[in-house]
C-alpha cells in the first residue's frame, strides 16, 4: 500500500484545477469542480482545494470547510476522496489528519463520501480505516448510470424498449427538443419547471432561484452546462440541465408541467441530451439520483417516481458507500452528532434561508 501525503494545492493548480481533477483515478465529479467550488465558497463554507499524493498518482479533492461554534471545524471532502482503490483509503485519511495537525486547523471530523460502490466488501474497508457511517447528503449516493462510449444506435438500444419507444414515438409525433443559451430567461423558464414539478410531487427540496442562477452561471461560463428543453403549446413543458465534466455527464436538474398531451416528450429530452454529452466526449451518462437498489420499486420513497423514470434508460441502480465520518475529536464529533447537527443546521437554515449542506 502506497503512502500518502496530503497539502494544499498550488496557485497554478488551483488555476487548472479542473483539469487536475478530471485525471484523478475515477475521473473526478462535478461536484469537486471549480465551479461548484465558486458556488460554494463563501456561502458559509471555506473552500480548501486538497492534494493528495500517494504513489505514483495524485488526488484533486475539494474540501468544504465549516466552523461549528465550540467545536472547531468540519470538514467535508465532497464527493471524495477519488482514489485508485478503496483500501488506500486509511492511508490517504492519516495524512489529512497530519496536515490538519501541522497547520493547526482544529478539525473534529473529515466527512468523506467517495464513489466506491457499495458492498459487504467495501463496508468493511471502511471500517478497517476508522470510518463511521453518517447520513447521506447528495442525491445521487445511489443513481442510474448509462454507458454512452457506444455509437447512438448502441446506446439506444441499450436502453429499455419502454424508453426507446418513447423516444421513437416522440420524434414521430413531431415533438421537438431546442437547446437554449444561458440567461435569466432560460434559468426562470427551468426553474418554473422545477418548482412545478416539487409542487405537484413534493420529491425534493427546492433550492432559491438565486442559488439555481448562479450554479448554472458558473457551469455554463466555463462551457460545462448545457440546456434542453421541450415545448408544448408554445410554452416550455420540459427542461433539463446537463453538465458535461470531463468524460462524465450528469443530469443535475430538471422539471416539467403536468398533465402533458405529448408522449415521450421527457424521454426525447434525455436522449437528446444524451447525444449531446456524447459529441462532447462524455463517455458515462448520470441521471442523478435514485432510491436505492433495494427500494427502486417502493412507491412510498420520495424519489420513486424519478427512480422509474431513470432506470427506463438503465435498469441498474448503482449504490455507493455514501457519507462517512473520519473522527480526529471523539468528544466532538459526539457533541456533533448527538444533537449539535441538528441544531447548529436549524439556526443556519434560519439565518441564511438555504440548505446547510
Amino acid at each position: 500500500m502506497p503512502e500518502f501525503t496530503a497539502r494544499f494545492a498550488t496557485a497554478e493548480e488551483i488555476e487548472n484545477w479542473d483539469k487536475h481533477v478530471t485525471a484523478n483515478p475515477n475521473g473526478g465529479n462535478m461536484l469537486q469542480s471549480a465551479a461548484y467550488a465558486s458556488v460554494k465558497n463563501g456561502s458559509g463554507w471555506k473552500v480548501r482545494f486538497l492534494v493528495l499524493e500517494g504513489g505514483h498518482t495524485a488526488s484533486y479533492n475539494l474540501v468544504l470547510e465549516k466552523g461549528v461554534p465550540l467545536l472547531g471545524r468540519l470538514w467535508y471532502l465532497i464527493k471524495g476522496p477519488d482514489l485508485a482503490d478503496a483500501g488506500h483509503l486509511k492511508a490517504a485519511l492519516e495524512s489529512c489528519a497530519a496536515l490538519v495537525r501541522e497547520r493547526k486547523l482544529n478539525v473534529f471530523t473529515i466527512k468523506i463520501e467517495p464513489d466506491i460502490v457499495d458492498s459487504d466488501a467495501a463496508r468493511a474497508t471502511l471500517a478497517a480505516a476508522g470510518l463511521a457511517k453518517a447520513p447521506n447528503i447528495q442525491s445521487n449516493d445511489s443513481t442510474a448510470l448509462l454507458d454512452i462510449s457506444g455509437t447512438d444506435e448502441e446506446v439506444l438500444k441499450a436502453i429499455s424498449s419502454r424508453a426507446r419507444n418513447a423516444v421513437r414515438r416522440a420524434e414521430r409525433e413531431g415533438c421537438e427538443v431546442v437547446r437554449r443559451e444561458p440567461g435569466p430567461e432560460t434559468y426562470r423558464a427551468l426553474y418554473d419547471l422545477m418548482a412545478d414539478t416539487v409542487k405537484a410531487k413534493g420529491s425534493m427540496p427546492l433550492r432559491s432561484y438565486e442559488y439555481y442562477a448562479q450554479f448554472w452561471d458558473e457551469f455554463c461560463n466555463r462551457g460545462q452546462g448545457n440546456f434542453f428543453f421541450a415545448y408544448e403549446d408554445g410554452k416550455p413543458s420540459v427542461g433539463a440541465f446537463v453538465i458535461n465534466y470531463g468524460a462524465k455527464a450528469t443530469y443535475k436538474d430538471g422539471g416539467s408541467t403536468q398533465n402533458r398531451k405529448q408522449y415521450g416528450d421527457s424521454h426525447l429530452v434525455q436522449w437528446s441530451a444524451i447525444r449531446r454529452m456524447q459529441e462532447l466526449g462524455c463517455t458515462e451518462y448520470d441521471f442523478c439520483g435514485t432510491p436505492p437498489a433495494s427500494r427502486i420499486k417502493d412507491k412510498s420513497h420520495n424519489l420513486y417516481g424519478m427512480g422509474m423514470f431513470k432506470t427506463s434508460f438503465t435498469k441498474t441502480v448503482t449504490d455507493f458507500v455514501g457519507c462517512h465520518d473520519y473522527v480526529l475529536s471523539p468528544l466532538r464529533h459526539q457533541l456533533w452528532v448527538k444533537g449539535g447537527e441538528r441544531v447548529f443546521r436549524r439556526i443556519e437554515t434560519a439565518r441564511t434561508g438555504q440548505q446547510f449542506y
